[in-house]
């Protein structure tokens, strides 16, 4: 899994060119967490109680994060 993020970072910043990127860290945590999110709702057919149980968090607090995402 971390192979497949470094690679993902590297190829962000090859993108940006000589720009330098902003906030990569924020970015980078978010676009995870969304498609991690995402993933897990899909497989548990959009069951927020086994979709927060199997994250590790409160059904409150994925509810605020589909909201964050738009999700």
């Amino acid at each position: 899994m971390g192979e497949f993020v470094s690679m993902a970072t590297q190829q962000f910043l090859d993108d940006m060119g000589q720009t330098p990127p902003d906030n990569l860290h924020k970015v980078i945590l978010s676009e995870a967490e969304r498609a991690v999110i995402s993933t897990v709702l899909t497989h548990t057919d959009h069951n927020q109680s086994r979709a927060a149980e199997i994250l590790g968090i409160t059904r409150a607090t994925l509810r605020n994060r589909m909201a964050r995402y738009k999700l």
